[in-house]
């Protein structure tokens, strides 16, 4: 037989009831920071591929103006001075 007594005391009962209420809020509150952290990672990875859809859809709709955007009259700095 056991040595614990048939009816725990109501001490006993009420520090097991706020253990397991204190076990509760914590797992809520790490149930709530491990979904905040996993939506803030599909955000970023979203906003991530957005970038290069976009960056890429540009690429391809260049005009032929744009292969040469930068053969405008260069400067007295291109050139260098030999002696």
């Amino acid at each position: 037989m056991s040595t614990e007594p048939e009816n725990p005391a109501p001490e006993t009962l009420a520090q097991a009831e706020e253990a397991q209420a204190v076990h509760t809020c914590e797992s809520k509150t790490l149930r709530v920071i491990g979904w905040f952290s996993a939506g803030m990672a599909v955000a970023t990875l979203g906003i991530f591929v957005g970038w290069e859809i976009r960056s890429r859809y540009k690429f391809r709709h260049r005009t032929p103006y744009d292969f040469y955007s930068n053969a405008g009259p260069q400067t007295a700095t291109d050139f260098g001075v030999g002696i």
